[in-house]
């Protein structure tokens, strides 16, 4: 039997679906609201770091105005989604302040994840909420987003998420107990997959089918999810959100439902993500006190220890670390635009907002989005 992935991971992102969050529709389910909260808070207490994906905001929406089944004109969604919004994030509230809690809302879209500046903010932001014990309550802009609405689906959103925050797990609870061999709807025969391997091409072929009416997404989604979330080394469970304990049981190391692995840790995967796949915009001129602290301590790259500011890049940038000599030392992510990086070269960390008017972070570059060359 499998190990969960969730009993050693430190920071999980959990997706609930639509057809669990409302009931099948029929309206917000507080009860299992209360439910999946009082799980959380159970894992917060462990001292694991979860921000929940939810969808709910359409289907809601639908219920309050009285609509007999969901729209498929765009303008009626994005009512739907505006009116049920308010409602989701009040029972998600007030259910985790039951347990001492507080939530944030999120609203992104995919424009947020493709940007590099605006995914480096709401890195940030998600990053902080979580240190402060925040719950972060995520979901897609469907009020004023009309692709995301027409083509989107909130299990991409979580494997998103779960590359943002550099979670180690990504849980998808949905209706279903797993990933089976076949529809175990219509094929006797079909058995659950407990462990495999995200990514594997057979997978998609196994998980074909649309989603339900009241959701936009299917076992499929939850496949490609997976692979998503894998190429940052995120494991992903696909579970029934109707199991009872089933958050706090799989963090307990139970194994429920389909566990699909990733084949590189979560850092190991973003560094070889930084190190591959990102066009080099400037260099960042070191001296020798700051090329031991990367080389021999994994340290971060601080102000101080950059002597030096070469060509135009913007927040969120990949650039190269040199030293004197011009030897590529490492690369990594910067996030400073290279002007301010050159008003705060030389200087030490505690003169950054003195100097600027603001602090975006403490270190040019962090350990984290740097790799060693």
């Amino acid at each position: 039997m499998p190990v969960s992935a969730l009993l050693p991971a430190h920071r999980i992102v959990v997706k609930v679906g639509s057809s669990l969050v409302t009931n099948e529709g029929r309206g917000l389910d507080h009860t299992a609201l209360a439910r999946w909260a009082a799980e959380i808070a159970k894992l917060a207490a462990m001292g694991k770091q979860v921000v929940l994906v939810s969808s709910g905001a359409v289907a809601e929406g639908v219920a309050r105005l009285g609509w007999k089944e969901k729209p498929t004109a765009i303008h009626e969604k994005q009512a739907a989604a505006a009116v049920g919004q308010m409602g989701l994030c009040q029972a998600y509230e007030s259910a985790f302040r039951a347990h001492g809690l507080k939530t944030a809302q999120v609203l992104l879209t995919h424009e947020d994840m493709a940007d590099r500046t605006r995914y480096l903010n709401a890195r940030t932001t998600l990053l902080t909420l979580l240190a402060l014990g925040v719950i972060p309550i995520i979901n897609e802009n469907d009020t004023v987003v009309t692709a995301e609405i027409k083509f989107g689906d909130n299990d991409t959103l979580g494997a998103l998420v779960t590359n943002l925050v550099e979670g180690e797990a990504l849980v998808i609870l949905t209706d279903q107990q797993g990933l089976y061999t076949a529809d175990p709807r219509k094929d006797a025969s079909a058995t659950l997959i407990q462990e495999a391997r995200a990514g594997d091409v057979a997978l998609e072929a196994m998980a074909g089918g649309a989603g339900s009416s009241v959701g936009t997404g299917g076992m499929y989604t939850k496949v490609i999810a997976a692979k998503r979330a894998a190429r940052s080394g995120a494991a992903t469970i696909i579970a029934s959100g109707r199991e009872p304990d089933v958050l706090t049981r799989l963090a307990a190391g139970e194994a429920i439902g389909t566990q699909l692995i990733a084949e590189k840790t979560p850092l190991a995967a973003r560094k070889q993500w930084i190190a591959a796949h990102l066009q080099v915009k400037g260099r960042l001129v070191v001296d020798e006190g700051a090329r031991r602290a990367l080389a021999e301590k994994g340290s971060s790259l601080l102000p101080i220890g950059v002597i030096a500011v070469e060509g135009e890049f913007s927040r969120g940038d990949m650039v190269s670390c040199i030293n004197a000599e011009g030897v590529e030392l490492a690369r990594g992510l910067v996030n400073y635009p290279a002007s301010d990086a050159r008003r705060i070269m030389r200087q030490p960390t505690s003169q950054i907002e003195a100097l600027l008017g603001y602090l975006e972070e403490p270190e040019l570059i962090h350990r984290d989005n740097l790799v060693l060359l």
